[in-house]
């Protein structure tokens, strides 16, 4: 009985495998056969394991659930309802990604679920071995390195422009729909006599772009509240755990302008800053001789240096500083003070720093700054994906769509490398050329 039952067992098997070929040869009927080429070239250079759950259910494969959202970052689809439908009606594709399509595929809580309880670590490391792919490829490379954010706006009905919520960009006025994000402002306008800002609910997502191949690095994604410069350090130290950054030259635009980062990019990773001087003083305050010139316009005289923390400044005085017969034309407060030295004093600062020293006005810089245009091309792809409006509501959601948008652009460059394309950068011009 027992040979008979094993017999039988082994016919079935025998008898599924075939019924799965056949199904799968009619499956190839509904696919395009551009989408089936370039998807199956896709997930065959990819080779990662995710670490699987200790207690539970086995459920759905977390590599075939990662490759799913590859497939609608792919696509360009901004809902998870969107990709369901997709998979449902081209199983082929759903074979490719992992899944057993004799089975229900997932559902659209699978999915969020997914996105919910996912360690963004994890999807951190899967793009870290795609990095370190393309370099031993000869694709990435970190001599030029640019940083720039991007906004991310939050699924509430607060960044809806035709909505009619009283004080809807009010800090007290904060979504309840999803508690991890923040209020921010970005430039709506990238002219330089129109510069106009919108506020917005949401994220931002930070990413370190090689300024060559124009594909990602590193990223980070944080609450629309955090400024750009607080996280720099951090990312450029993440980053040179996946790739060396030793002697890079690291663009950012104005937003970066702090001295920390100057500092760290030359001392610890002994590189160079491309940075333009974010402007403090609006009005004209200074001669061309460096004196600098007091509220009634007249020109200040040099008093000596002082140095504070780590810094050097050049102390100017009021020209009637020590005159008994002369009268401050603007009447300033300190002129009748009652002491000595009387009028205004100012201070300068030396450039003895690395911010200061660095000539902006030169070829060099401007031809270098230049290459720092390729953050935002990557950027408009990577808001093509999806990724300019989210459809979840909470942080770990949002960080990890974020990861998976980015691990697609890679995934689509090494596989384009790796089949010998060189429409590397967007998946559409890869697909064409499948």
């Amino acid at each position: 009985m027992v040979k008979l039952t094993g017999k039988k067992t082994q016919h079935r098997k025998g008898l599924a495998a075939i019924y799965r070929q056949e199904i799968i040869q009619e499956v190839t009927l509904f696919t395009s056969q551009s989408a089936a080429v370039f998807y199956d070239k896709l997930f065959s250079s990819l080779d990662f394991t995710l670490p699987k759950a200790a207690t539970g259910r086995c459920g759905f494969p977390k590599e075939a659930m990662l490759c799913a959202f590859l497939v609608m970052k792919c696509e360009g689809f901004s809902q998870i309802t969107d990709l369901a439908d997709y998979l449902d009606n081209n199983r082929l594709i759903a074979h490719y990604c992992g899944f057993d399509i004799m089975k229900s595929l997932p559902s659209y809580w699978t999915y969020d679920r997914f996105l919910r309880q996912m360690d963004n670590s994890e999807l951190k490391s899967v793009m870290a071995d795609l990095v370190r792919q393309l370099y031993k490829l000869g694709i990435v490379d970190a001599s030029f390195i640019g940083l720039d954010s991007t906004p991310i706006m939050a699924n509430t009905k607060q960044n809806n422009p035709k909505s009619f919520v009283k004080d809807k960009f009010s800090k007290e006025a904060h979504p309840k729909c999803d508690p991890d994000c923040a209020l921010g402002v970005h430039s709506a306008s990238n002219q330089h006599n129109e510069r106009r800002y919108e506020f917005y609910w949401g994220y931002k997502s930070h990413v370190l772009v090689d300024c060559i191949s124009g594909l990602p690095l590193y990223e980070q994604t944080t609450p629309a509240n955090i400024m750009d410069s607080t996280v720099a350090v951090d990312i450029l130290a993440a980053a040179d755990q996946t790739l060396s950054l030793h002697g890079c030259s690291f663009l950012a635009d104005k937003g970066y302008d702090a001295k920390n980062i100057y500092n760290t990019v030359k001392s610890v990773y002994g590189g160079e800053a491309f940075i333009p001087l974010k402007k403090r003083r609006t009005k004209r305050d200074s001669l061309p001789a460096g004196n600098l010139i007091c509220d009634a316009g007249l020109a200040m005289h040099k008093d000596g240096k002082t140095t504070d923390n780590g810094r050097t400044r050049q102390k100017f005085c009021c020209p009637f500083r020590q005159s008994k017969r002369g009268i401050c034309p603007c009447d300033h407060k300190n002129w009748s003070n009652g002491k000595k030295n009387r009028g205004c004093v100012k201070y300068k600062t030396v450039p003895t720093d690395y911010r200061l020293s660095i000539d902006r006005t030169c070829l060099s810089f401007k031809r270098t700054y230049a290459l720092r245009t390729e953050c935002e091309r990557y950027n408009s792809r990577f808001k093509a994906s999806g990724q300019e409006r989210l459809w979840v509501r909470n942080g770990n959601s949002v960080a990890n769509l974020n990861t998976l948008a980015h691990i697609s652009a890679l995934a689509v460059a090494l596989a384009a490398v790796l089949s010998g394309s060189h429409s590397y950068r967007a998946p559409k011009s890869f697909r064409r050329g499948a």
